[in-house]
């Protein structure tokens, strides 16, 4: 693909995170030499187009502790919007300001990214465990590389969100942050860097001066007793970021200047892992060779 370093960069969607910070600093790092593919949320986003909408919202909670989107065919439909409608041009738009080609993807285009629905999704609701069987989200399961390929030995930054295809052919949403973890493995990205609006993995989520300086995740099960909610899946792409053999996975703050810059210099969380994976526990790379 190239010889230059690849980062994979996770840009969260709390409304704290400064996107347009985020994209001057992977400009400064593109134009230092090094390939980055950008991966966008957009919660506040969402959350603001939802409430215009009158689409209401809801939230999972995992008997793990671990937080995800509800997704009926309305919030689908807000998430597509909002990702590919507002956010993501947005950040094609900022990086070409800074002089930085970039391409806006979903995971549908090229038939990027692939997901398994759930059939059924349990959720903590007043203390008992539920099955939710009309969640339209998935689980990414493949992700084609055809296209960021393509994209990075050009010199563009790929600016890459959710939906993916699921089995049948349709959208379904898939979290960004396991997105970008997929991305990196099937990529053979150097480094990936998520960012939110903490300033990494905290001792205690209501104090942002317990920052832990490193957090290690089991290879399976829940992912530590310090995280919960969106921390928690953040927790678990880190993992299988890891397990698919990315080199390096930092939490870090995104509301910072430099965010990503800093990451790299060593703020933030690094996570690793008390053991690896079996080989091919991350998403599978299907590449066309000839």
């Amino acid at each position: 693909m190239t010889t230059r370093p690849l980062t994979v960069v996770k840009c969260g969607g709390n409304p704290a995170v400064d996107a347009a910070g985020v994209c001057a600093d992977v400009a400064g790092l593109v134009r230092a030499g090094e390939s980055v593919l950008l991966v966008h949320g957009g919660s506040a986003e969402i959350a603001r187009l939802a409430g215009r909408l009158g689409v209401p919202q809801r939230r999972l909670v995992a008997p793990d502790n671990v937080s995800t989107r509800y997704t009926d065919p309305a919030t689908l439909e807000v998430v597509v919007l909002a990702l590919a409608g507002a956010v993501k041009p947005k950040m094609v738009a900022e990086l070409t300001r800074l002089g930085v080609p970039s391409v806006g993807l979903t995971g549908l285009d090229g038939g990027m990214l692939r997901a398994r629905r759930k059939a059924a999704v349990r959720s903590v609701v007043d203390g008992r465990t539920t099955l939710v069987r009309d969640n339209l989200s998935g689980r990414l399961s493949e992700v084609r590389t055809e296209l960021p390929r393509t994209l990075l030995r050009s010199g563009f930054v790929p600016v890459v969100s959710p939906p993916a295809t699921d089995e049948h052919g349709q959208p379904v949403n898939v979290d960004a942050d396991r997105v970008a973890a997929g991305l990196a493995a099937a990529l053979g990205a150097d480094r990936l860097v998520l960012l939110t609006g903490a300033p990494g993995v905290l001792a205690d989520p209501d104090d942002p001066t317990s920052l832990l300086d490193r957090f290690e995740v089991p290879p399976s099960g829940a992912p530590g007793r310090f995280a919960g909610g969106g921390m928690a899946l953040k927790l678990v792409a880190a993992r299988e970021a890891l397990a698919g053999g990315v080199g390096s996975v930092r939490i870090a703050d995104g509301r910072v200047p430099d965010p990503v810059s800093r990451a790299l210099a060593g703020s933030g969380t690094t996570v690793t892992m008390t053991s690896a994976e079996p080989a091919g526990a991350g998403p599978r790379e299907r590449e066309h060779r000839t």
